[in-house]
């Protein structure tokens, strides 16, 4: 009886990994399949970006894709975004995917033929529009994926949720939109989502690889304003004013301490950044105030704290100690949480990636101090957050055009390598859970 038993339990084993494998070779197949059609629709929407909640022939495209699979499809959530759900043939979880629609404000200087000329306004400001970080290569992916799984839809033991999200670069002032919009008006409800998957392009990444780092991946940020006012004078008669630009110079060099001597480095990075500084319109003039604009950057609840309340100390009583005085604003306008990788998610799907991509072409990445708003989704629900190479084979990630700027330049062949990690993911998590 006992032997029975135990032949019984190999056979379904047996059974279960030759399904596996058979389910596998098929996304694979059907992945190759599609290769060139990623390309084609990655290159469309590159040569007609749209920022931020203002994807509206992007999410049409989508929309009507979705649609021609027979997928469920919603339009128009948080402004533009496009929700497909695709039920399986048998009951099991609910996996949503994610891709970012939205270009950024960027003039292209890529020598390819489908090259942005796209132009239009943004902040009062006459600019470029680039698909400058690869959404467009995200939006091509996951649509691919969209019909791979939709062809494999009886064997599929839950239901997928495909999730197109505008707004991952932000908003202009005054707007609401990205993930935190999306997650507000439901889109992890109805079905109720059980797990979130994503993928990045990455421009320093060779292609053909995959990278990945269970807990806090990418950093939660902070964006910030100080305003310090003093008293205006003649620029010859210095002695008459309280010099709010002084001030803040002594400020910003301030606030180089909080990473080196308030953080534990040996734990978590962290970055304070002013990137922008505005005070002033002649050189005689000493101004009455200045404005600072900065970004804070951190993995931990903690180390976020802590910054917050160490920039608002020094900037106040650093004011304070000239005889001016600092406001401080922190979120100005935009906060991300940490990018947060389940480890247990991570680790269950680890065999997933490294079947789909090669063990050896599956890496550990240290900390990205970018920011993703994925992050919203990983607050609600567990979730995994991978890269996937786009830097030509043999290339030098120190040399190869980072990400937000106008040479950012993305090797296309290894997409189908993010439509397979994508839909065997979704596929293995389903048959984990059965």
């Amino acid at each position: 009886m006992k032997a029975s038993l135990i032949l019984s339990l190999c056979v379904c084993s047996l059974q279960a990994i030759a399904q596996k494998n058979a389910l596998r070779t098929q996304v694979n197949t059907k992945a190759d399949a599609l290769q060139e059609q990623v390309i084609t629709w990655r290159r469309d929407f590159h040569e007609h970006p749209e920022l931020g909640n203002h994807e509206v022939r992007t999410s049409a495209i989508i929309a009507k894709h979705l649609q021609s699979l027979g997928i469920e499809v919603t339009t128009g959530i948080a402004t533009t975004g496009v929700v497909g759900v695709l039920k399986g043939g048998h009951p099991g979880p609910v996996v949503a995917l994610r891709a970012d629609m939205d270009g950024l404000p960027v003039i292209e200087r890529t020598p390819v033929p489908f090259a942005s000329k796209v132009k239009t306004t943004y902040n009062g400001q006459e600019v470029g529009v680039m698909h400058a970080c690869g959404h467009d290569s995200h939006m091509a992916i996951l649509m691919a994926v969209a019909q791979v799984l939709s062809s494999m839809k009886a064997d599929l033991h839950g239901t997928v949720k495909f999730i197109f999200q505008p707004a991952e670069e932000g908003v202009e002032p005054g707007q609401k939109g990205g993930a935190e919009q999306m997650v507000k008006e439901g889109v992890l409800e109805n079905p109720k989502v059980d797990v979130v998957f994503g993928l990045h392009i990455n421009s320093q990444t060779e292609v053909g690889k995959i990278t990945y780092r269970p807990g806090g991946t990418m950093a939660g940020v902070n964006d910030m304003q100080i305003i310090v006012k003093g008293r205006s004078a003649h620029g010859a008669y210095p002695w008459s004013s309280v010099d709010p630009i002084v001030t803040s110079a002594q400020i910003i060099n301030n606030l180089q301490t909080i990473v080196s001597r308030n953080i534990n480095v040996t734990e978590n990075p962290a970055v304070v950044t002013i990137g922008a500084i505005k005070g002033g319109n002649r050189s005689n003039i000493i101004p009455e105030s200045v404005e600072m604009l900065g970004t804070l950057r951190s993995f931990t609840p903690a180390d976020e704290k802590m910054l917050v309340t160490r920039v608002t100390e020094i900037a106040t009583k650093t004011a304070e100690a000239q005889g001016a005085t600092a406001t401080v604003k922190i979120p100005y306008s935009n906060h991300y949480p940490v990018t947060y990788n389940d480890p247990e998610l991570t680790q269950k799907m680890l065999p997933s990636l490294q079947q789909t991509a090669g063990a050896a072409n599956v890496l550990l990445r240290p900390p990205v101090t970018g920011a993703e708003d994925f992050s919203f989704y990983q607050e609600k629900v567990p979730g995994l957050f991978i890269f996937l190479g786009g830097m030509p084979k043999g290339g030098d990630p120190l040399k190869a055009p980072s990400h937000h700027t106008p040479d950012f330049y993305i090797d296309e062949s290894g997409f189908s390598l993010g439509v397979k990690a994508l839909c065997n993911m979704t596929i293995d998590y389903m048959n984990n859970k059965r």
